[in-house]
């Protein structure tokens, strides 16, 4: 009777751990949030397994139906997200939680998460760093970012290709031009690329070209 959250790879698929194959192999559900991206990875390693669906848009009603279901059958339950760690800027947090107040066993496995390799790589200071996911789209955007441009650490963001450059400009709102940052694109990705630049620096790039892929934006923290 058991709650796994498994990271899977963000690009490579060689990224997968063979501890979370060995999950995923072992247990009598996996939730993903779209069956059909998950259906790949799982067939490239042979998994057949039962798959739920478990995203944003639904895991309020299913939480309680998924722990009844654990403790009822005394199942084991993994948990992976259509790419990355579970939990970061994806769904975990209300099945874990409840899961914890139910007394059910839970673990997280180390694994795949797009920020971490991008800070890594970024050259910018790594040793202290704020992570903020997305940007909210509207309520408490403006606001954030203000507070964001006084942090000393290094910021580190998720966004789009298709709003991206919007992004940056509502971040030259409130940040200096010449702010050091970094655009990691397509990490672990046969087009993996960081630009490295000022943001108006990057704001021009962005004017210039469109980019694709997922993006991991790494700012540089205010300087004192």
């Amino acid at each position: 009777m058991s709650l796994c959250i498994v990271p899977t790879p963000i690009g490579n698929l060689k990224d997968m751990t063979l501890r979370g194959l060995e999950v995923l192999q072992t247990a009598d559900l996996i939730l993903c949030e779209d069956t059909r991206t998950s259906s790949i990875l799982l067939q490239h390693y042979n998994i057949k397994k039962k798959l739920q669906a478990f995203h944003q848009h639904n895991e309020h009603l299913i939480t309680p139906k998924i722990v009844e279901q654990i403790l009822q059958t005394n199942m084991r339950v993994a948990m992976i997200s259509d790419a990355g760690t579970p939990g970061i800027s994806d769904p975990c947090f209300l099945l874990i939680r409840a899961c914890i107040q139910a007394n059910i066993q839970t673990e997280c496995l180390p694994g795949a998460t797009a920020f971490v390799p991008a800070l890594v790589n970024s050259g910018i200071a790594s040793n202290k760093f704020v992570f903020e996911g997305f940007l909210p789209m509207k309520k408490g955007r403006q606001s954030l970012i203000e507070k964001l441009a006084q942090e000393e650490r290094t910021v580190i963001l998720y966004e789009s290709p298709k709003k991206i450059l919007h992004t940056i400009e509502d971040l030259l709102q409130h940040f200096a031009q010449d702010r050091k940052a970094v655009i990691c694109r397509e990490l672990s990705k046969l087009h993996e690329s960081f630009l490295r630049d000022t943001l108006g620096q990057l704001k021009t790039h962005l004017e210039a070209k469109e980019l694709k892929g997922e993006i991991v934006l790494v700012i540089a923290g205010k300087e004192r």
